[in-house]
């Protein structure tokens, strides 16, 4: 051969071998980077809370000792309150510019305590036992060049007199509710008892208000009170005691009631508040413990619902002095009497940021992302606070979590909900197991039939059936799953639900129908006529036979559920099992499913079974064995890698098909076997959720993690399958 063709033949296949090398490289190099780019965007979500000091401002000797501090959510002004009532705001570019207002209205009355009523409402309780509710806030104002100035807000709501009691005023709480017309105070005496004043304003269709006011007492506690806590809705009181018992009041009905007397500890309750949504109370003790309690029902029957404790927090090393939820999560920052301060999430039990003192006054903005202090010497310290994802930990994403108005843990998928105070349920555990359920149903039904199919097309269908029969199943896959999922979510799925019974029966039928056919195709073969037929020809005939089957099955069904179930098997199945029939559940999940898995499967495991060798079937037959006998026992040896590895392929499909499941699941999270119920996806939650995740918020990073997940998924599988193959492999090899 000619030198000069033989060197530039070896140049060609130095150049493919070269080009096909970095082909290679590429894809692995460009599969990696796409993991590094969904990982890198989930990291953020295990990182802690973090500060960062942003000014450190004097207050001066001469100043009174302040009682209340703010920042607005722009981290640009703060104000700060001192016990005359002197309010001053001061921006933090230009601090010697400051405001000053007169709360005390030139009285000599003196501040001691303020509360947060609502936001940006504050209640000033005052030494001579009044209470001042006001509001005090910051208005972001624009000129015509669109550039910001912050504005301060003083108000003076309301101004409510000493309340009619024998004892003198210990402390105070009130809640003002605008919208609702609400306006409650709740004062705890020097005996141990509570006094109450509510005034509602009520609106009729016509514009008209009508006031009213109540006053209300609860008698003394044997046992001394040493903190309390009021429902943001007026409808609950909270107190605790010197011995550790929890007190609970229901406010909403006429008459007063104490619901809960529970012996919680064993040490004084030395702090207590509401935790945002006001649904869980934070209580704080001597001891340092911090703890978060509930109202649960005793059973699914009772209506009635006792304080039970549902989260336990990162302890204290000294006592808990002062208890300050986030208006914008479940955070909770908590203060002890040494003034460390720590900062943790109440679903997730993650404990966040620890702060090491003097701390003497603390304060959040309304968005959570500043943090105001009143530290030693008098000094403020202004911080941007950090933190983005409280609650997610590896708890909260997988394991079973105590939500707000839930009986018992449990895992839940709940992104959104109607109101800003909900509390975020990111359970990833449900979107597992519908992934799995529905993979696991898809398979049950695609993997027999794409199997056995690609037995009879490949050793038992006359040539020119396998000519027409594998392209015709291979163009199954071209089918666009979008529209798969559209036909089996508005007709096939309606159909089913109407038929039901009809379809438990063919299960029935259909076995039978095959097996009768088998047992008379076995006593035919005594007639010339049969035995002349061609083979492969048995099985075409086995078609009128389960179409007739499934007639039957059609037939009979409506009989049959106003015989056994009542007319009704969705009704039936529900008081018999408590397991509800959705229309679109898993057998249509199956259906939809295993029409995009079996093409796969089946093109696979016919090329792997007829590349069996010849020289095997040949000798299995001389030997004197059957051909049904030949495939079970030599080639479907021979063939299992392949085959095994089609049906990995296939079941990497089902797990990463979206359309489909999208469309024809219902897309609840739920965790429940039943055939009978939908569930949702990872793939499906990705698609469904992404449009309304905020960029870089908790939720898009969740999402990228189910993203993450199911590359695992994909990865394990495949890898897993290779494992597989490879052993059976080796295994037939020798044959």
């Amino acid at each position: 051969m000619d030198s000069r063709l033989l060197r530039r033949n070896k140049q060609l296949d130095t150049v493919a071998r070269h080009i096909i090398t970095v082909g290679g490289v590429a894809v692995i190099f460009s599969v990696i980077a796409i993991l590094f780019l969904i990982v890198r965007v989930t990291i953020p979500l295990f990182k802690p809370a973090s500060v960062q000091p942003l000014a450190t401002l004097s207050q001066g000797s001469e100043r009174a000792p302040l009682v209340a501090l703010g920042i607005d959510d722009y981290q640009q002004n703060i104000f700060s309150l001192d016990s005359t009532g002197s309010l001053l705001f001061r921006p933090l570019a230009d601090t010697d510019n400051a405001v000053a207002v007169d709360l005390a209205a030139g009285s000599n009355r003196l501040l001691r305590q303020v509360t947060t009523v609502a936001p940006n409402h504050y209640g000033l309780l005052w030494d001579d036992g009044s209470l001042s509710v006001a509001r005090i806030d910051f208005r972001p104002q624009f000129d015509q060049q669109g550039r910001r100035t912050i504005v301060p807000l003083t108000e003076i709501i309301d101004h409510l007199p000493p309340p009619e009691h024998e004892a003198a005023v210990v402390d105070s709480l009130a809640v003002f509710n605008e919208q609702e017309g609400l306006l409650l105070r709740v004062s705890l005496h020097a005996d141990n008892g509570f006094s109450i004043w509510r005034r509602t304003v009520r609106e009729d269709l016509f514009g008209d208000e009508t006031i009213s006011e109540e006053r209300q007492a609860i008698a003394p506690y044997f046992e001394e009170i040493t903190a309390f806590a009021l429902a943001r809705d007026g409808r609950a009181l909270f107190a605790g005691t010197q011995g550790g018992t929890l007190l609970r009041w229901r406010l909403a009905d006429a008459d007063i009631t104490l619901t809960d007397t529970m012996p919680a500890f064993k040490e004084p309750i030395t702090a207590m508040a509401m935790v945002f949504g006001s649904q869980s109370l934070a209580v704080g003790t001597a001891g340092g413990s911090l703890t978060t309690w509930m109202g649960v029902r005793d059973s699914e029957a009772s209506e009635t619902k006792k304080l039970r404790k549902i989260h336990t927090l990162q302890s204290h090393q000294g006592a808990v002095r002062y208890i300050l939820p986030s208006q914008r999560d479940k955070s909770l920052l908590s203060l002890d009497n040494e003034g460390r301060l720590h900062l943790d999430h109440m679903t997730s039990e993650r404990h966040l940021l620890n702060m090491a003192g003097p701390h003497n006054l603390i304060a959040l903005s309304s968005r959570g992302n500043s943090l105001i202090s009143l530290g030693a010497d008098n000094v403020l310290q202004v911080n941007a606070l950090h933190n983005p994802h409280p609650e997610i930990n590896l708890r909260t994403l997988f394991g079973k979590v105590w939500y707000e108005n839930y009986d018992a843990p449990d895992y839940v998928w709940q992104s959104s909900a109607g109101s800003d105070d909900y509390e975020a349920k990111f359970s990833i555990t449900p979107l597992l197991f519908g992934t799995i359920k529905g993979t696991m149903y898809a398979m049950i039904f695609a993997l027999p039939l794409a199997t056995f199919g690609a037995v009879y097309i490949s050793h038992f269908a006359p040539p020119h059936l396998q000519r027409l029969i594998k392209p015709l199943v291979e163009v199954m896959a071209s089918v666009p799953s979008v529209v798969i999922g559209f036909l089996i979510a508005l007709v096939l799925a309606p159909f089913i639900e109407t038929h039901i019974v009809a379809l438990l029966l063919s299960f029935l039928l259909l076995p039978g129908a095959f097996l009768l056919f088998i047992l008379v195709w076995q006593y035919c073969q005594r007639f010339q006529v049969v035995q002349e037929m061609r083979p492969g020809y048995e099985f075409i005939l086995i078609l009128p036979v389960l179409l007739v089957g499934a007639y039957l099955a059609y037939l009979l069904g409506p009989p049959l559920e106003n015989l056994l179930f009542d007319g009704n098997f969705s009704r039936f199945l529900f008081d018999s099992t408590g397991s509800r029939y959705d229309q679109r559940n898993c057998i249509i999940i199956a259906f939809g499913l295993g029409f995009t898995v079996i093409p796969i499967i089946f093109s696979i495991a016919e090329d792997s079974l007829s590349n069996v060798p010849t020289s095997l079937t040949a000798a299995s037959m001389a030997l004197g064995a059957s051909r049904w006998q030949t495939v079970w026992r030599v080639i479907l040896p021979s063939a299992s890698p392949g085959i095994f590895a089609g049906a990995m392929i296939g079941l990497g499909r089902a797990v990463g098909e979206t359309m489909i499941v999208l469309m024809a699941t219902g897309n609840t999270p739920i965790m429940d076997l039943s055939i009978f119920n939908g569930m949702r996806t990872l793939s499906a939650n990705i698609a469904v959720e992404i449009p309304e995740a905020p960029v870089d918020g908790t939720l898009y990073r969740v999402l990228f993690l189910c993203a993450v997940l199911l590359f695992v998924m994909t990865f394990l599988v495949n890898t897993g399958a290779e494992l597989v193959r490879e052993r059976l492999r080796k295994k037939y090899m020798r044959y």
